[in-house]
């Protein structure tokens, strides 16, 4: 039995990106996210906990536990600092680590950095459910919020939607205009757009913008194209919502996570019975939703611990066959486990 830990550090994530390929790496989170929420007996996630935190209470710690009982567990901790790109730090809004213990033993398995992982899977989880609720030939993308999360929600819908056009709106006018070339890997047709532009002409639109407690909506209520399926990603807090109380009502909302998503995104502002049913429920049962492609549908994305789950299997998959990452002795292991002053040699 392997008693080492394998450590993915940022430059071993950036290593197994550059072998395997961006567009391999997130069509396998993609369709792995896919198959593990169709599956009816998938593992245990409780409800994400933590605590406000930093100058003004703008900030957020939080441990997000996924487990699969005689399998695994995966905690994802994870900060939201919405100030740090601004201000003298000039560090991401999101900051992660991900950790993976063996359910047998208990013993840690894998460190890795979240930063990159908690990007991609928050694209993948907007890509399933896209996949299932929007028109299949959707061909122009709205994003408000330009940050680094509208990278990795431009990415992952160029790889299950014909995109021909990516329309941008954000607050801040440098991280529009510096969008485009942040996704020209893409090579997609990408145009700052003023928001009532962005509105009426878009097929999906994401938002995933760091709008403060009780200053939302960042999209109007009318305008929008009666098929327009919205994945609200940036309400995180209690209090912070990114959608109008009428569009909400007027949509089939699906949460990925419902208790989480009743208590710190777009659903906080819903009844029981305004809301739909969960992500995992439409993986399932796909065939009974397709109706509603031509209607509007909002996916609120809280960021669910499985997604966490899912990616970092992914990447421990890839580590092993690019050989990237070190394995190191982290935890304590005496020779003799009822003494914890016998250290191994």
């Amino acid at each position: 039995m392997k008693v080492d830990t394998l450590v993915l550090t940022q430059r071993h994530v950036g290593k197994i990106v550059d072998l395997c390929g961006r567009d391999r790496f997130m069509e396998l989170v993609i369709d792995r996210l896919h198959l593990a929420l169709a599956e009816p007996d998938h593992g245990v996630a409780p409800a994400r906990d933590g605590f406000t935190r930093c100058p003004g209470g703008t900030g957020v710690i939080e441990w997000m536990p996924y487990h699969v009982p005689a399998g695994s567990m995966t905690l994802k901790t994870v900060s939201y600092t919405p100030t740090n790109p601004v201000s003298r730090h000039q560090l991401p809004t999101i900051n992660g680590t991900l950790t993976r213990f063996d359910d047998e033993t208990g013993r840690l398995v894998a460190v890795c950095d979240a930063g990159l992982l908690t990007a991609v899977r928050t694209g993948a989880a907007s890509a399933v459910a896209s996949r299932l609720l929007a028109r299949p030939e959707s061909g122009v993308l709205g994003l408000v919020g330009a940050g680094a999360q509208a990278v990795t929600q431009a990415h992952a819908l160029s790889r299950v939607f014909p995109i021909e056009e990516i329309l941008v709106h954000d607050a801040e006018p440098s991280h529009a205009d510096s969008f485009a070339e942040r996704v020209g890997f893409l090579n997609l047709t990408v145009r700052r757009a003023a928001l009532a532009e962005l509105v009426s002409a878009s097929d999906i639109i994401c938002t995933a913008t760091t709008v403060g407690v009780g200053q939302g909506p960042v999209l109007p209520a009318e305008g929008l194209r009666g098929h327009v399926h919205i994945n609200a990603v940036g309400a995180d807090l209690v209090g912070k919502t990114e959608l109008p109380l009428s569009l909400l009502r007027s949509a089939l909302v699906v949460p990925d996570h419902m208790d989480q998503a009743r208590h710190e995104g777009e659903c906080q502002s819903l009844t029981e019975d305004d809301i739909g049913p969960q992500l995992s429920a439409v993986c399932r049962e796909s065939g009974d939703w397709t109706s509603y492609r031509d209607s509007m549908t909002v996916f609120d994305s809280t960021g669910y611990a499985i997604e966490d789950h899912v990616a970092l299997d992914v990447l421990i998959e890839l580590a092993e066959e690019t050989g990237a990452g070190e394995r190191l002795l982290i935890e304590h292991l005496p020779v003799d486990a009822l003494n914890p002053y016998a250290f191994a040699g």
